[in-house]
């Protein structure tokens, strides 16, 4: 168990807990808290156990919640990109809103996700814009400013990249008749 607290492995989160004897602290094992030494550390299995011997919870990795704190800011960080996503959005954007860096944001989240936050973006752009392609009589252009690119060209890009067909071909394959 050792060396799974001292890789921060995360997949073990959750099946046991260590305590730091002389700081009276329980952590998850991938906690990025520095590392005490062997000599002080206690393994329980449960979180009613450890905290039964006296131990307080560590404030970084909150292990007496049942989500990751990283996880509750990335479902934030989706929602703001919904919401948000006809406007003109950078890194910094999003970061600042969010309240933490624009380098720690796209880790983070690339991370989680296996996708940087301009990637998730262009899918719900793409998306939306499929959506008004089949449902409604707008103009390639028009659906491009919708939904919140600002140059046709990464449009048609971008709608090439992930639907793997321009939007033109994509309207006439799947066009509801109206």
């Amino acid at each position: 168990m050792w060396e799974k607290i001292m890789a921060c492995d995360e997949t073990y989160d959750g099946l046991f807990y260590t305590a730091v004897k002389t700081t009276k602290i329980y952590c998850r094992p991938s906690c990025k808290s520095r590392k005490p030494k062997k000599i002080n550390v206690q393994f329980y299995p449960t979180i009613q156990q450890v905290e039964g011997a006296g131990y307080r919870a560590c404030k970084r990795c909150q292990p007496e919640i049942e989500y990751s704190p990283h996880t509750q800011l990335i479902k934030n960080v989706t929602a703001f990109l919904v919401n948000e996503y006809k406007h003109k959005l950078t890194l910094q954007d999003i970061a600042t809103h969010i309240g933490i860096s624009p380098f720690y944001l796209e880790r983070l989240f690339k991370q989680e996700t296996a996708e940087t936050p301009r990637m998730y973006l262009e899918k719900i752009r793409i998306d939306k814009a499929a959506y008004l392609l089949k449902h409604t009589a707008y103009t390639n252009l028009e659906i491009c400013y919708e939904v919140g690119f600002q140059s046709p060209s990464n449009f048609y890009k971008v709608f090439r990249r992930l639907k793997n067909c321009s939007p033109t071909e994509y309207r006439q394959r799947e066009k509801i008749v109206l």
